[in-house]
């Protein structure tokens, strides 16, 4: 590891005091791996050890090469660093999950909170994930895709577009864009780009994010404000600013003495510190807030941008997917996509009001009136796999496929089949 830089070495001495060498000696170990399964995915990882605080959060023993395991590209799991999955005990201890939310994940790239809140919230809720980078937001939406779930949109908007959504959304998750503190472990070259100068122009960023968005939380919704980093400005400091400014009430969480994390208590306001020479992972902070001051709530006015297709496409689409509930059919040029009903008005209206990169699943493309079923419907756990022929290949095959290398498959049926690699469907050959 690089050595420390000057200030923040002074900085963290301060704050840690007698525990400062075993906070150095901390960063000298290797980092924790962990990974988070997919609850519609997950048969694969019964013996690991968990991460405490989430029920879906795993720890390996080592690092493999991820990119060379299907079941990774299969999204049968999330690699994620573990103290950030406490994200988990801050939303079951602060919202009802069995309602019907809409929820925001405002920096969401590359997706690990995302991934977690669609396993969180229930099937009739919405997600909202965006990301303000172009780039940043297509993996994004490519990691949405591997989960498979439908009930979510991807979008490309500055945070200032949110504060046309007056009250739309039940909770707000930031994970701001921070100095990067937390990582010094896991990133050596952020100990490189640290400077005093960044941790403030940070600080000032994470509160104008805030006040771009404030305005799209309902009252008595919920904040999830959290960075990867140690120092006050960027979080205690920021809190105390949102105290000031904003009508809002702080949430104390309930955690466990043996999980390692630092409480802070002060003004009235809790938040939620991880050191990694005291839990199993890297830097992290987080707080929990109700937002409780009055709050218009925009009116979901729209003109359709998408139709639904003809009936006879809805029938064959139907079919290839098995969900409980009502979905909604949209037809956008040659694409075919669908939505739970249970928000298809708000999605419709999102459509209009905002930069859509994602929306739902993706069935088919329509080409010469043949459907050709898209890769998002391959990795759908709302899949009907019935309705295809399915070919179970090899590790091996597997890797070749993904690789997009040629594969030999004997006997495979006419037409699309679906590719499996121990019973995770991983795409289609024609």
């Amino acid at each position: 590891m690089n050595r420390l830089p000057e200030k923040f070495e002074e900085s963290i001495r301060k704050k840690l005091g007698g525990q400062f060498p075993a906070f150095v000696s901390s960063l000298q170990e290797p980092p924790p791996v962990s990974i988070r399964i997919n609850p519609f995915k997950n048969n694969h990882y019964p013996a690991l050890p968990s991460v405490p605080w989430s029920q879906y959060g795993r720890y390996l023993p080592a690092r493999p090469v991820f990119t060379l395991d299907p079941l990774f590209h299969a999204g049968s799991y999330y690699v994620q660093e573990a103290s950030s999955m406490f994200l988990e005990q801050a939303l079951k201890q602060s919202v009802n999950l069995n309602e019907s939310l809409n929820v925001l994940d405002l920096c969401a790239a590359p997706g690990g909170k995302s991934t977690h809140l669609l396993s969180l919230i229930n099937e009739e809720s919405l997600l909202v994930s965006n990301e303000v980078i172009r780039s940043r937001a297509s993996v994004l939406s490519e990691n949405i895709q591997k989960w498979g779930y439908s009930n979510a949109i991807v979008t490309n908007n500055d945070p200032k577009d949110f504060q046309y959504l007056k009250g739309f959304f039940d909770v707000i998750v930031i994970d701001a864009p921070c100095s990067g503190e937390g990582l010094f472990r896991k990133d050596p070259e952020a100990i490189q780009e640290w400077s005093a100068e960044n941790v403030q122009l940070c600080s000032n960023r994470q509160k104008r994010i805030v006040a771009d968005v404030w305005d799209a939380l309902r009252e008595n919704g919920i904040l999830i404000y959290c960075t990867c980093t140690y120092n006050e400005s960027e979080n205690e400091e920021n809190l105390k600013w949102l105290q000031e400014n904003y009508q809002v009430e702080f949430l104390k969480l309930t955690t466990d003495a043996s999980w390692g994390i630092e409480e802070v208590a002060c003004n009235k306001f809790f938040a939620y510190r991880f050191f990694p020479h005291q839990a199993k992972g890297e830097g992290f902070f987080i707080s929990v807030l109700r937002k409780t001051e009055p709050t218009t709530h925009v009116r979901l006015k729209s003109k359709k941008r998408v139709g639904p297709p003809i009936k006879k496409i809805q029938e064959t689409l139907q079919g290839w997917i098995s969900v409980a509930g009502p979905v909604t059919f949209f037809q956008f040029n040659d694409l075919l996509f669908y939505t739970p009903s249970y928000k298809a008005s708000e999605i419709e209206f999102l459509l209009q009001q905002m930069k859509i990169l994602y929306a739902g699943t993706n069935l088919a493309t329509l080409k010469h009136e043949k459907l050709v079923p898209d890769h998002a419907l391959a990795l759908s756990v709302q899949l009907n796999k019935k309705a295809f022929t399915i070919v179970d290949i090899s590790r091996t095959e597997a890797i070749k496929y993904l690789r997009k290398d040629v594969i030999h498959i004997n006997d495979m049926a006419i037409g699309y089949c679906l590719l499996t690699f121990e019973n995770l469907p991983l795409g289609w050959v024609n």
